[in-house]
């Protein structure tokens, strides 16, 4: 059953798509602030179908994560109560605490690391916006956390270029099967 395989092939015609660029910002601004995928899974395929354009994504992919950051801020900061039980029914109110202690503690170094954090950005945004956050220090911090972690993505893919690709597509089945076994370990165990 070659079912990461068909994926893989999948994500592939659609990072050569032409719109997939307008895809890349939609999503880099959505999981910002409000959707739960992370637009690493656009950003990987596209810079290593196209290794020539990869900086390009990435640029695209900072700019429209910061301005999603800035509405995930503006949620938290005008409407936190109308957003408070999703982030309860999502599963992510303990992380949303854990992300305010780490706001009263370092400030401007948690949402520069929220970049490369396994902890959903929306989180990082929405507490910000909560906290009231210094916004030109939220932004820089988001530049540089977002931006570092989005370049290293694209300049990576694109330096394994078509290499990485047939590469990647000859274990992607093995690597998505052990994918899910790991997940559904840990699924068991934290239950």
């Amino acid at each position: 059953m070659a079912i990461f395989t068909s994926l893989y092939d999948k994500c592939l015609i659609l990072a050569r798509h032409q719109y997939a660029t307008r895809y890349l910002a939609g999503l880099s601004f959505a999981e910002s602030s409000f959707f739960p995928i992370p637009p690493d899974v656009m950003l990987a395929p596209m810079s290593m179908a196209r290794p020539e354009r990869a900086m390009s994504f990435a640029t695209i992919t900072t700019l429209a994560s910061v301005i999603g950051g800035l509405f995930g801020y503006l949620i938290g900061y005008f409407a936190f109560e109308l957003v408070e039980p999703w982030i309860h029914k999502a599963g992510y109110w303990e992380k949303y605490l854990q992300v305010r202690g780490w706001f009263d503690v370092w400030g401007f170094w948690a949402i520069l690391l929220a970049g490369f954090s396994p902890i959903p950005y929306k989180v990082f945004t929405i507490a910000a916006g909560t906290l009231s956050m210094n916004l030109p220090l939220f932004i820089a911090g988001s530049f540089i956390g977002r931006g570092g972690r989005f370049f290293l993505v694209a300049g990576l893919l694109a330096w394994g270029g078509p290499r990485m690709e047939s590469m990647l597509r000859t274990y992607v089945e093995r690597i998505g099967w052990a994918l899910v076994i790991i997940a559904t370990v840990a699924y068991f165990y934290l239950r």
